[in-house]
């Protein structure tokens, strides 16, 4: 491990775990063995990390937030305080027969949240889905299908109610597209443009907005 890692004294970090430079690991957090954090990572108290878990660089995870096997960060993911995640569509403690369920007796289903998606407080993942890049997820959604890049969701289920840039605005249909680009949005805060294809403007549900549908 790097130097310069701040780990709390009553955290505890498997010295399996490879942990990058500049990540700082909060009180009461469990990082198990096989665990791959980037660098300048920030875990919030009560935060589990479980094994072979691969978290990218600069990602933040609020108060009591678990990590399960099974699920992939990519760079500059946000996960709010008591987000949930899980790793099995079919859980169960026991077998028919009664006898405990050991590790070789379910099957691990992986979730991949992509760079710079946001998640809100005290939602749930459901797990074997993709939440896009720069996606973000309301507080207390329940997201049981793939997000796309850039998707707003929230709702349960959540459903995508519109777009969001990378600086967090929602965006709008770009005026000054018409025919040239009718597919582009705009962030009326910061000018970004971004183009979202027709066939993911489709998937609103319940947008303010009707120029943001596709006829």
């Amino acid at each position: 491990m790097e130097r310069d890692i701040f780990i709390h004294p009553t955290a505890d970090v498997s010295p399996r775990a490879t942990i990058g430079a500049g990540t700082k690991i909060w009180n009461a957090c469990q990082v198990r063995p096989d665990a791959i954090i980037g660098t300048n990572c920030i875990l919030g108290k009560d935060v589990y990390i479980d094994a072979g878990v691969c978290i990218g660089n600069n990602v933040k995870i609020q108060n009591g937030v678990s990590i399960y096997h099974g699920v992939t960060l990519e760079d500059g993911v946000f996960c709010g305080p008591h987000c949930v995640f899980t790793n099995d569509l079919r859980p169960r403690a026991i077998n028919p027969d009664g006898t405990l369920k050991r590790a070789d007796d379910w099957q691990v289903i992986a979730t991949r949240v992509r760079m710079g998606a946001s998640i809100g407080a005290h939602a749930t993942i459901v797990c074997g889905i993709t939440i896009g890049r720069w996606a973000m997820i309301g507080a207390g959604a329940l997201v049981t299908r793939d997000v796309p890049d850039y998707g707003l969701v929230y709702g349960a289920p959540a459903r995508v109610r519109g777009f969001v840039c990378p600086c967090g605005q929602s965006l709008i249909a770009d005026p000054t597209a018409q025919d040239r680009a009718p597919q582009q949005m705009i962030c009326p805060a910061c000018g970004t443009r971004i183009v979202i294809p027709n066939e993911v403007r489709n998937l609103l549900s319940g947008a303010r907005d009707p120029s943001l549908r596709s006829e």
